[in-house]
């Protein structure tokens, strides 16, 4: 197994700073705003060819209040994992009473602990150090995480009781779900209940994600990575610098997925603003599944009002499955797997030229395309352009005239024969020259 180096800290001393650096990535949103980073974040280092694993922590205060009490479980939660601790202070606030009741707390634990004092750049190491020896957790190292300085040597000795083992091949990081919705439809509440342990901070208040966090899951031998996101609100509702943040990186989030559960919430209505989000994970291609969450809390007329809203507002997504669940309750989540399954299945399957092929002669013969002038386009071959989603390219004559409800008439068709459920398809023509166009009468 490879180490866990968990790094722990109040609010606001360079955490997540530290944490991108030593993954050598931007995963962890970083501003100067305390309280950023709520959940546990995972990600990979590597110091040399030694690989490790390295979590990020929301900001650990002694008393805290609020969702800053979740944060705090969050951090001790990953504290319980760790086999090493790198305790992160500022060196240019220096030893604040906050940092000696965690060195407190982490001294009872019974890991080993670095300290680090970090944002030293420019400093005399030795005088910026001082005062943290009074901690009694070792010598502390000078570093700075935004720009490098001295991370090296930190991570070297935290890793350095650790055996080095040999390289394996790593296997395939799993089916991602992005779990995508408005504020407090309770994305955070479904992925504990997927995981079945609290993963995520939950809390009963809009906007408690932030990041969009990684969470692996293994069910029946099979792995999935989900990925909670921050809460998509109307545009002109986005007023915070770290809201922007945070719809990037959930629209970054969709990007990278093989599949989105798009979180529609039974207590609220089904608003403009869930059919936007579902028009971005048709827009970018994903394979999607609607869980109407909160089923268990509304009456019988409520449930109609939102199976109707659902037809009405989100009819371009009439492909996809939808599920009535109970987050909290943990029910309906079995068919939600299933049908994620499913849609992966279909994102990535392999279309036959041969079948494809047939399959658009038989859809042309029931029903031919209409004639655009004098001529009527010629449809002649098809053959699979990608997946995920998957693309059919057709092949023919004059196929610029192709009408687009023509379009979406072959593909209801071709969805019906490969039964593609879940996923966007998308079709492609490609007209042949005409090799007449340019020879004089």
């Amino acid at each position: 197994m490879k180490p866990t180096l968990v790094i722990v800290g109040r609010p606001n001393v360079g955490k997540s700073t530290l944490f991108n650096r030593l993954t050598r990535t931007r995963d962890a949103l970083v501003a100067d705003v305390p309280g950023l980073t709520r959940d546990r974040h995972y990600g990979m280092g590597r110091l040399g060819g030694r690989p490790y694993l390295v979590v990020d922590t929301g900001g650990l205060e002694p008393e805290a209040s609020g969702v800053f009490v979740e944060m705090a479980k969050q951090a001790r939660t990953a504290i319980a994992e760790a086999d090493v601790i790198v305790l992160v202070t500022d060196a240019r606030e220096g030893l604040t009473a906050q940092d000696r009741a965690i060195g407190e707390e982490l001294r009872r634990v019974g890991r080993r602990v670095f300290v680090a004092a970090n944002k030293t750049e420019g400093m005399n190491t030795e005088i910026a150090t001082l005062e943290f020896h009074e901690m009694g957790l070792g010598v502390p190292y000078a570093i700075s995480a935004e720009h490098g300085e001295g991370v090296h040597d930190l991570v070297e000795a935290a890793l350095a009781d650790f055996p080095v083992e040999k390289e394996s091949d790593e296997p395939d990081s799993g089916i991602r779900i992005a779990i995508v919705g408005r504020p407090n439809a309770g994305k955070s509440t479904l992925v504990n209940a997927l995981v079945g342990e609290e993963r995520v901070v939950t809390f009963e208040e809009p906007g408690t994600t932030r990041d969009a966090i990684d969470v692996e899951l293994v069910v029946k031998g099979r792995r999935y990575v989900l990925v909670d996101t921050a809460g998509l609100r109307r545009r002109g509702k986005v007023f915070e610098s770290v809201e922007k943040f945070s719809v990037i990186k959930t629209l970054q989030a969709i990007d990278r997925a093989n599949v989105a559960v798009l979180v529609l919430d039974a207590q609220g209505e089904i608003s403009d603003q869930d059919a936007h989000i579902a028009g971005f994970i048709l827009e970018r291609g994903r394979a999607v599944v609607v869980a109407v969450n909160k089923w268990d809390d509304v009456d019988r007329y409520a449930r109609d009002m939102t199976k109707r809203a659902i037809a009405r507002k989100l009819k371009f997504l009439s492909f996809a499955r939808c599920h009535y669940v109970s987050a909290r309750e943990g029910r309906g989540l079995a068919k939600l797997m299933d049908s994620v399954d499913a849609a992966y299945r279909a994102a990535m399957a392999k279309l036959p030229t041969p079948r494809l092929t047939r399959a658009l002669i038989a859809a042309v013969a029931k029903q031919a395309p209409a004639r655009a002038g004098l001529s009527r386009p010629k449809l002649r071959y098809a053959h699979q352009g990608g997946s995920n989603p998957p693309i059919v390219v057709v092949h023919g004559t004059a196929l610029s005239a192709v009408s687009e409800s023509y379009r979406r008439y072959l593909e209801a068709d071709f969805r019906r024969v490969f039964r593609l459920e879940g996923t966007p398809l998308r079709i492609e023509f490609r007209s042949g020259r005409n090799p007449y166009v340019d020879r004089r009468i």
